[in-house]
C-alpha cells in the first residue's frame, strides 16, 4: 500500500469522524430547544424520503410496486414509527403484493 493510500485513509477517517466529534462536543441535550429536537428527529424520514422517492418515480417494470411500498412507508411514518420499522414495513407490504401477483 502506498502512502498516498494510507494519507488518503487517514484524512477521510479524520473528515468523517469531525461532523460526528463536534455534536457531542459542543452541544449537551440539556441545552438544545425542543423544537430543535423535535425538528432533528425527523431529519432521517426526510433524508430517505430524498433518497428514495426518485427510485419510486423511475420503476419501469411494474410503477404500482413504487407506489404502494411509498404510501406503506407513508403510513408507517405517520404513526410514529422508528425508521427502521418504516422501512421493514414497507419492505413486508411490498413482498405480500409481489406474492400475490
Amino acid at each position: 500500500m502506498s502512502n498516498t493510500m494510507i494519507w488518503l485513509i487517514i484524512g477521510l477517517a479524520i473528515v468523517t469522524y469531525i461532523p460526528r466529534m463536534v455534536p457531542l462536543v459542543f452541544f449537551n441535550s440539556d441545552k438544545i430547544p425542543s423544537v430543535v429536537q423535535n425538528v432533528l428527529k425527523n431529519v432521517p424520514f426526510a433524508i430517505l424520503g430524498a433518497l428514495i422517492f426518485p427510485g419510486i418515480l423511475s420503476i419501469h417494470d411494474d410503477f404500482l410496486f413504487g407506489v404502494i411500498g411509498a404510501v406503506a412507508a407513508i403510513f408507517a411514518a405517520y404513526l410514529g414509527a422508528n425508521l427502521i420499522v418504516v422501512v421493514m414495513f414497507a419492505v413486508a407490504v411490498l413482498s405480500t403484493y409481489a406474492y400475490f401477483i
